[in-house]
């Protein structure tokens, strides 16, 4: 009898693998005097900028807290209005919620679940100051009409990249397309902290510094506090985890890979919906996304054998309570958004999965699609 449990995620199992130089980095930053905003933290952020592929970085306490202090630095606040698909997770409407400013929901697009340009035009007012463009499961949206669409129409693009560490757009990599790229290490991502993290990166220099000034109570370099803010630093502990997993991350990546090739084979001729790639992306697949039918019966037929999916996300923002008095009627409503909510089930992905646990799932959702369950 199979008793092992498969989850959609398992931090756990990249410490595991990592324990020695996990365990090492920790040692040297409680070996050092230095635990706030140190080596550490400045050394992460000189690797990630050039990692991605910008000038500067700023280490952050969460991927949330990226967005806030980047839409505040940018000067949103009461008033304006910033487009946001629904289909997303609640961080990307709360930090513009928490800058005072009004998400503006915007449908997305039914093959890559990333938001719709035409849509996002057709939603822009006198109001809009930004959009946000989330590449969502570790699919890049299209940087091509996004980029020309935030130029032309004279507003900010934003890219929430907690989802997409390495993902790339015609060769470049996410969180370089507009005024700033906002990461999340929740311990789940692509590249995660254990415990929480966030970074911004950004190529324009004024603006960079503002964020650094904003993460630690509108400091200045003399302490003294020129702008209103609270606190959000990056971890000492957790800059050192992510330096030694930040040279992993193009091999996790390539393992993720591997993993939705071995998906799509197996699933081939399954009536399962297998999760688009566009034609000029990279995708990182920090998610494993199809869309199913009968997907309560689904979940709970896996559940019965020790297999444990995700869905992300199955109410969407504009149907939560605190979000449902914001206007969702602009550019033809949210249509595909919904029909997905409905459908969506997230397969366990995780570099350390193996090709057995693999055919284990895809063979669970066989028999259920076959009745045998």
């Amino acid at each position: 009898m199979i008793t092992e449990k498969i989850f959609c995620s398992a931090p756990r199992k990249q410490f595991q693998a990592l324990r020695v130089e996990i365990n090492e980095a920790i040692a040297r930053v409680l070996n050092s005097e230095s635990y706030i905003l140190g080596t550490e933290v400045s050394s992460f952020e000189n690797e990630f900028a050039a990692y991605v592929g910008t000038h500067y970085c700023v280490g952050v306490n969460s991927g949330t807290d990226a967005l806030t202090l980047s839409l505040r630095a940018l000067g949103i606040k009461s008033g304006d209005e910033v487009l946001t698909p629904s289909h997303t997770a609640v961080a990307t409407v709360a930090a513009i919620i928490t800058c005072g400013a009004t998400p503006v929901f915007v449908d997305v697009n039914p093959d890559s679940y990333t938001l719709d340009p035409e849509l996002a035009e057709a939603a822009i007012t006198s109001k809009t100051r930004a959009i946000i463009a989330v590449h969502l499961y570790g699919h890049p949206c299209d940087m091509d009409a996004l980029v020309e669409l935030t130029e032309r129409s004279g507003i900010y693009l934003v890219e929430d990249c907690a989802q997409a560490h390495g993902a790339k757009w015609r060769g470049r990599n996410v969180g370089t397309f507009g005024a700033v790229g906002c990461f999340s290490f929740y311990p789940t991502k692509n590249l995660g902290c254990i415990g929480d993290g966030g970074a911004i990166v950004t190529n324009d220099l004024q603006l960079a510094e503002k964020i650094r000034g904003l993460r630690q109570y509108g400091w200045d370099l003399d302490r003294n506090s020129i702008q209103q803010s609270g606190v959000s630093r990056l971890d000492e502990i957790q800059a050192a985890i992510l330096r030694v997993k930040l040279k992993k991350l193009d091999e996790s990546n390539t393992r993720r890979r591997q993993i939705a090739g071995i998906y799509k084979s197996l699933l081939e001729g399954c009536a399962v919906t297998l999760p688009a790639n566009a034609e000029f992306a990279e995708h990182v697949f920090h998610l494993y996304v199809v869309q199913i039918d009968a997907r309560d019966q689904v979940v709970t037929s896996m559940n019965a054998v020790q297999i444990y999916p995700g869905i992300h996300y199955p109410v969407p923002v504009h149907m939560q309570p605190a979000y449902k008095a914001f206007d969702t009627s602009r550019a033809r409503g949210l249509k595909s958004t919904e029909i997905l909510a409905s459908r969506i089930l997230s397969l366990p992905m995780y570099p350390e999965l193996s090709e057995s646990e693999i055919e284990r799932i895809v063979e669970g959702i066989k028999n259920v699609r076959s009745g045998s369950l």
